[in-house]
């Protein structure tokens, strides 16, 4: 089965944004199994699709941000149950959230899985196709982590920028 079709078949797909001298598409396949946690997620709105919406199994397209070249660079799929992220309670950590308590933790992190690396898909090319200008990632103002896609999103992705 193609990669496309393993995230069509998905019930969701999400797209997540990383810039990827934190944590790159790289990282994730170098990984053993190709496993790593999505964690430092400190936004209430991408918080609660952890928490509250992603389930094992749904597709993620991965996205690199704040770097030369944004845009979509692989895919892979949620491999987990959303769990605490302990990085909120190490003060010496970056993720550390002084105001989150162990009985009512506010965040959550959650495992993907890769499945491939693609050729980037940039942003600048996606704005370049009126249809896809549903996106969440391609709306002004958007700077959410995570965002749901629509299949017939992917579907448009793939008629303009043909997905391995």
């Amino acid at each position: 089965m193609r990669p496309l079709e393993q995230l069509l078949a998905a019930p969701r797909i999400w797209l997540i944004k990383s810039e990827p001298s934190e944590y790159s598409i790289d990282d994730l396949m170098n990984a053993p199994n190709q496993i790593l946690p999505w964690y430092g997620i400190r936004n209430y709105q991408a918080r609660n699709f952890i928490r509250d919406t992603m389930e094992v199994g749904d597709a993620v397209l991965f996205y690199h941000s704040s770097c030369p070249q944004p845009g979509i660079v692989g895919f892979a799929k949620i491999c987990s149950r959303a769990y605490i992220d302990e990085h909120q309670f190490d003060e010496k950590d970056p993720y550390y959230d002084p105001k989150s308590k162990r009985e009512n933790p506010r965040w959550y992190s959650i495992d993907i899985q890769g499945i491939c690396r693609v050729p980037i898909i940039e942003l600048k090319t996606m704005r370049d196709v009126p249809r896809l200008h549903t996106m969440k990632v391609l709306q002004r103002g958007n700077r959410l982590s995570i965002s749901p896609v629509t299949h017939d999103e992917l579907r448009l992705l793939d008629q303009h920028f043909p997905l391995p």
